[in-house]
């Protein structure tokens, strides 16, 4: 098989992976490097298989290095007993296809992974012997990030680390009794533990930079992990519990959520015909940017009554719904932390509103100026003791406002086809849009 047939094949078959994610380290060019025939460079906010942090389109060689897989996880389009065509790079080849690309500016940067060839340890060995050789001997700067492979040894691990700018184990399920039930050549134990050899080895290699500025780096972009939504019956709850406490014992960048695709015939799994939970994965991503960025702990977001997240509103949204007697706020003197939690208020919009509120006092046409999302935050919030427009501080009147500008759109419906309204939805009617005439009212 030639390697354009492998190529086809072996990146089609990384599809399911998730890497939206940017680089995370610098790393100099050949020049500040004082390295001879040198290439690439990667920017810490600049490399991702699709935007950039500034906008860019950007693009990784998004591949594995082989489909040929031991294992038969029943999720897996590469799993054993699947009836696949199957190919497996030789390193050279890898390395050669990476730096072409490179010098054809089709790529910034590589996205490895791979099915478990024979072992853990044969796979892994295998990708260290490509990525050795476009580091050293193409002396390729750019961006890698790899796939660790569960079970593979703590050598190979240290090894991968010290080549990678960013190393991933999937955890996969999101509860041992799945992975038993679906990957049974898998545990958690199995999993967890090249995670904490990562965590504790960038801890390390930190350390030792602060000692020696020029010592060898390990992971510097830290790791990630992925876990697949909608295959098993975990509630939102259960995923994102476990998101918090990965996030608290192993330090990772990112925990991606991946839509499950059927790919299998098990009937323990969704059937073919079902639709990957995009809605649902969303509603993740949204949760897992409050554990990240605003102070919020995954029992704020859901309890054991209600542990799946909202299809319609955003998970900031239901918290604040459910939490009516904090509301509303007065923007001119609520503190930072409580700022974010306000739907519609971002980090950068309460950073304004803050420094904005030392040289005089904050109004809803100031807001709007700041790019405070109106349409949602001035349900719970008040300027100088006034609510928007004289509105109404109840939680009917502030769902039925926010579903209707949630399914005004059709987002997350059948058809895309907004519901049809009753007699009751009156006050949707009556709800007034941002404008100047009405804040003027108010100032």
């Amino acid at each position: 098989m030639d390697v354009l047939d492998k190529l086809k094949i072996l990146t089609d078959a990384a599809k399911y992976d998730v890497a939206c994610t940017s680089s995370g380290t610098d790393r100099a060019g050949a020049k500040k490097n004082r390295e001879v025939g040198g290439m690439g460079n990667a920017v810490a906010g600049g490399i991702c298989h699709a935007f950039s942090a500034d906008g860019r389109c950007v693009s990784l060689l998004k591949i594995l290095m082989s489909n040929v897989c031991a294992y038969d996880c029943q999720y897996c389009a590469c799993r054993r007993s699947n009836d696949i065509p199957r190919s497996t790079f030789e390193p050279r080849e890898l390395a050669e296809l990476t730096i072409n690309f490179y010098k054809r500016n089709y790529i910034e940067g590589l996205f490895l992974s791979s099915a478990v060839v024979k072992n853990p340890d044969f796979t892994m060995e295998m990708m260290i012997n490509a990525i050795a050789l476009i580091r050293r001997e193409y002396k390729f700067n750019g961006y890698i990030h790899a796939k660790a492979i569960p079970n593979a040894s703590q050598e190979l691990i240290n090894a991968l680390g010290m080549l990678v700018d960013r190393m991933s184990v999937n955890i996969e399920l999101p509860s041992e009794a799945s992975l038993q039930k679906f990957a049974p050549e898998k545990s958690k134990q199995s999993i967890l533990k090249p995670m904490g050899t990562i965590r504790d080895n960038i801890v390390q290699a930190k350390n030792e930079v602060q000692l020696y500025r020029h010592a060898p780096k390990f992971v510097p972009a830290g790791q990630s992990t992925q876990m697949i939504i909608g295959a098993t019956p975990e509630t939102d709850k259960k995923i994102i519990t476990l998101t918090e406490g990965l996030y608290d014992k192993f330090s990772l960048k990112r925990v991606f959520y991946s839509a499950y695709i059927p790919v299998g015939t098990n009937p323990n799994l969704p059937a073919t015909t079902t639709k990957p939970p995009l809605v649902r994965e969303h509603r993740l991503y949204q949760a897992d940017w409050l554990l990240r960025f605003y102070g919020f702990k995954a029992d704020e977001l859901l309890t054991e009554e209600n542990p799946n997240f909202h299809e319609q509103l955003d998970p900031k949204c239901v918290w604040a719904l459910n939490n009516l007697h904090l509301f509303p706020m007065e923007i001119n003197t609520v503190d930072y932390e409580m700022l974010l939690r306000v739907p519609g208020i971002g980090q950068v919009s309460a950073k304004r509103i803050i420094a904005a509120r030392r040289l005089g006092r904050v109004n809803f046409e100031h807001l709007k100026k700041m790019g405070v999302v109106l349409k949602r935050a001035r349900y719970f919030i008040l300027c100088n003791g006034r609510t928007f427009a004289e509105q109404k501080i109840n939680e009917y009147y502030i769902e039925s406002n926010l579903l209707y500008e949630a399914t005004k759109t059709g987002y997350g419906l059948p058809n895309g086809a907004p519901p049809q309204m009753t007699i009751w939805d009156y006050t949707t009617l009556s709800d007034v849009s941002v404008s100047n005439a009405n804040v003027s009212v108010l100032e």
